[in-house]
């Protein structure tokens, strides 16, 4: 598995994402050219845009590349300070 993905027309190394908006952009502005585009933050205040399609693969290749997070070692609330 490659380190880089295609988003749009760039490839990106998966270590610089920061975060996979979960929702599609809409700020109701008229000349907006992102509405119903994803937002890939990325490190140094960058962002790329993605369909669904480049959003849902970017998501299942971070989950692939840290392994996944399994299942949770303790029920929640135990172990608190």
């Amino acid at each position: 598995m490659s380190i880089l993905i295609r988003v749009d027309d760039k490839f990106i190394p998966l270590y610089r994402v920061m975060w996979v908006a979960a929702t599609p952009h809409f700020c109701g502005e008229e000349d907006c050219t992102r509405e119903g585009y994803y937002e890939i933050r990325l490190e140094q205040g960058e962002s790329v845009w993605a369909n669904l399609a480049e959003r849902d693969e970017m998501s299942n290749r971070l989950e692939l590349w840290q392994g996944g997070l399994g299942p949770p070692d303790e029920e929640p609330g135990e172990n608190l300070w």
